[in-house]
């Protein structure tokens, strides 16, 4: 009875102090943790997700993002359609379709005014623009698409412009053609050319000619993006405006590009061979599909601290920093006679969890930067405090938090990285490995409990 007695303890004492033991729960309990992290970045997401929200409702009250197309010319043209009668006898019928002419020349100037609305935590970009345009329609090309120039009804002649959201308009544009300016109005007729058609109707009967001259200018205001439409043979783009985040957008980049501190200047100069359009063209009904972005272009105004996509970061990483703060913990109460129990490792996972929801939540009021500041800070005091409590001794605290503040460091410099952040990450998981195993060599791991040295 007493060497089974005594069988038992030592089985007991074995569990209790056993090095592989206590790393296997330690690796179980990593694994456990990585519930908690999950949800975690369930609750980024839905942070994030109700920013979107929020910048659809203030763009659908200020105005959405916007996109400039057009001008085209659209020419009303008389055809004959082969028929037979009802008695079989071959005759012709009359039928209306459109031609349609794109610029030989466009000219677009763009001044952008961005700011940024506030709702609540939530931020939106906006803005005022005034944009100029100018060119010249191609000639008609009559020999080439065969075209009788008597059947073109020259008095019903449109010239339509596209704009994404109408509410957007701050005034009544004025087309300048032919000498003469006209005020375009909403076409509410068949012609879908864009999602959103504004024309003039100008009489060409008395010029019989497409290769004119068009000016105008619109006083807009939208959110987010700002794009254009390559429809000309040569199309160029000069765009400015006091914001120094810009992200151009679409298949196009600038010829020229210049981004400081404060403002940003952009320029494109695109000829038409990778244009998704012929110059000239005749169909009933023509719609310019924009939905594949193959020829638009332009600039998004991107939020100078995107404090989401930087928590979601760092979340990512929250599996590496749990497991690597336990190794060290377990590294650091080795040589120490006082051990630190597994419900208390539980609780060191818990603050490591709680760490994002104090950086997702202060990172909403004050910014990312010093978010990461304030819940680094308080997670390091408070486990550096609660170790020191345990072992009944500074030293290894002071060492363990020492530990854990490099490693905050090092997720941060990740985070601030792009091109490199993988290269800099490699490096120092490299590194922080070489230091474990260089520890590690100096257990003795053919014992089952822990060195003589840290009874």
């Amino acid at each position: 009875m007493d060497n089974q007695t005594t069988s038992n303890n030592g089985f007991r004492s074995w569990f209790a102090e056993s090095v592989l033991i206590k790393l296997f729960l330690i690796g179980a309990l990593t694994l456990l943790l990585l519930i908690p992290s999950a949800w975690i970045q369930s609750l980024i997401w839905e942070r994030q997700n109700r920013q979107d929200e929020v910048i659809k409702e203030i763009s659908d009250k200020w105005s959405g993002s916007q996109l400039l197309e057009g001008p085209v010319m659209i020419l009303p043209y008389k055809t004959l359609v082969n028929q037979k009668d009802s008695s079989g006898k071959p005759g012709y019928r009359e039928m209306l379709t459109n031609i349609y002419i794109l610029p030989e020349t466009l000219n677009i100037g763009s001044k952008v005014s961005p700011e940024i609305l506030h709702r609540a935590i939530f931020d939106a970009v906006v803005y005022n623009t005034r944009i100029h345009v100018n060119g010249r329609f191609s000639a008609l090309e009559l020999k080439k698409s065969g075209i009788n120039p008597e059947l073109i009804q020259w008095d019903k002649v449109k010239i339509d412009i596209g704009l994404s959201d109408l509410k957007g308009l701050k005034n009544n544009p004025t087309i300048r053609l032919v000498n003469s300016d006209y005020d375009v109005e909403p076409d509410f007729t068949s012609l879908k050319l864009f999602t959103n058609n504004l024309i003039i109707l100008p009489d060409l009967s008395s010029v019989k000619n497409t290769s004119l001259n068009f000016s105008f200018d619109i006083d807009l205001r939208g959110s987010s993006d700002l794009s254009f439409l390559h429809l000309g043979r040569s199309t160029i783009v000069n765009a400015e405006g006091k914001w120094n985040n810009p992200s151009f957008t679409g298949r196009y980049l600038p010829e020229k590009r210049n981004i400081s501190a404060t403002a940003f200047t952009a320029t494109w100069k695109m000829p038409y061979f990778n244009r998704p359009f012929p110059q000239q063209w005749i169909e009933e009904n023509a719609v310019l599909n924009t939905a594949n972005n193959e020829a638009v272009f332009g600039i998004k105004f991107l939020l100078p601290v995107d404090q989401y996509q930087k928590t979601m970061r760092s979340a990512k990483y929250s599996i590496l920093i749990i497991l690597l703060t336990f190794i060290s913990l377990f590294f650091t109460e080795l040589p120490n006679k006082r051990k630190i129990h597994l419900l208390q490792y539980v609780l060191i996972g818990a603050a490591m969890i709680i760490y994002y929801t104090l950086l997702l939540s202060f990172s909403e009021q004050v910014g990312f930067n010093i978010a990461y500041l304030i819940a680094s800070g308080a997670t390091v005091i408070l486990i550096g405090s609660f170790i020191a409590s345990l072992l009944r001794t500074p030293k290894p605290a002071i060492i363990f938090s020492c530990i854990l503040t490099a490693f905050y460091s090092f997720i941060y410099v990740i985070i601030q990285l792009q091109d490199l952040a993988l290269l800099f990450g490699s490096i120092g998981l490299f590194i922080i490995i070489s230091v474990m195993m260089y520890l590690s060599a100096n257990i003795d791991w053919s014992k089952r409990q822990l060195p003589e040295g840290a009874q």
